[in-house]
């Protein structure tokens, strides 16, 4: 069995711990799933085969993202689009941040493509540099990016990133920009959408995993103005690849409660500043947040995660992601009560 790298492993905490566990690890909508989507996942007929096109998911997302309907393609979940844009394309170079979601090269690793990553500066709080610019040269394929970036929180800033897409358009370079965040990061926003048709080298990546906190259905959605690169990942995607109550999912979130990630947006912006302080409060480094998760450094505290385990909580431990380590943490924000029970947790391993 392949080792499980990422948050969310619930069942192999229970074992663990031998109880229930409070997920720190995952950084879904701490509002959870709405009540529309819900039911609509629960009542959709899921006997026959689901459409393969998405229509009625289409024309949903096309509606609510401003885009056309021939600009979206739909998957399960961002992740896999991720590997089809790999096998799709197979570059032979590929450019990623350092931290950020390992999905990105462990794709590219699948079709034997050269990674190189572009370290970002700890004592910048981990921001991306106009120095990225200077790093897609001709000869990289595809550039991946995540704004806010995973693990650090971090938002890259409109100007900058289409900077470096008029870079990639200059170079040849594929961009990939991970949206997936964006809606529970501060301000929103519409992201790079309305910049489809100037940078026909773009493709945006999006998903109701975090937004909707849907994550157990997997649905995922890719924009791009190349008509002929979403017919190519088309074909490299399993037919049904989106299920039938994913799709009905999908359609109820932006239709019935399109406003879901905006309330969350609300509640993240209470809470994280006390979270933050408290693990300041005890020695911890904290990465100035600008998304529903924290970064936090540890030093001097051996396994935190397995301690925490033994409290019944589970973490997310950055030891895995290039250019961090293992003192290196990540932790969702969720509701007041929650997160003064991580905290009081804390205190008592730290």
């Amino acid at each position: 069995m392949l080792p499980y790298t990422h948050g969310g492993d619930i069942l192999t905490a229970q074992t663990v711990c031998g109880g229930p566990v409070l997920d720190f690890s995952t950084n879904l909508n701490p509002l959870g799933m709405p009540p529309a989507v819900r039911r609509a996942a629960a009542e959709a007929d899921a006997a026959p085969y689901p459409d393969p096109l998405c229509r009625a998911l289409v024309q949903a997302i096309a509606a609510h993202d401003g885009v056309g309907p021939e600009q979206v393609l739909c998957g399960g979940g961002a992740a896999e689009l991720i590997f089809r844009l790999a096998f799709a394309l197979r570059p032979r170079r590929a450019l990623v941040a350092a931290p950020t979601f390992s999905e990105y090269e462990a794709a590219m690793n699948c079709v034997g493509c050269q990674v190189e990553r572009y370290a970002l500066d700890g004592a910048a709080s981990f921001d991306l540099d106009e120095g990225i610019l200077q790093a897609v040269v001709p000869g990289v394929e595809l550039v991946f990016l995540c704004t806010p970036n995973n693990p650090t929180g971090r938002l890259i800033s409109p100007g900058l990133l289409r900077r470096i897409a008029r870079r990639c358009e200059d170079t040849g370079a594929r961009l990939v920009v991970d949206e997936c965040f964006l809606p529970l990061s501060d301000g929103g926003g519409a992201g790079l959408a309305p910049a489809l048709a100037e940078f026909p080298h773009l493709v945006l990546l999006r998903a109701f995993t975090k937004s909707y906190a849907m994550a157990g259905l997997r649905l995922g959605y890719g924009l791009s103005s190349d008509g002929v690169l979403l017919e190519t990942l088309g074909r490299f995607g399993q037919p049904w690849s989106g299920s039938a109550p994913a799709q009905a999912a999908g359609t109820a979130a932006l239709t019935c409660c399109p406003d879901w990630p905006e309330r969350a947006r609300t509640l993240v912006a209470r809470e994280r500043p006390a979270l933050a302080a408290g693990l300041e409060t005890l020695g911890c480094a904290v990465v100035p947040s600008q998304a529903n998760y924290l970064l936090f450094q540890a030093e001097q505290a051996g396994d935190l995660k397995k301690k925490l385990l033994g409290k019944g909580i589970l973490i997310r431990s950055c030891a895995n992601y290039h250019n961090l380590g293992s003192r290196w943490y990540r932790v969702c924000v969720r509701d007041g009560e929650e997160n003064r029970r991580l905290l009081a947790a804390l205190k008592e391993v730290l």
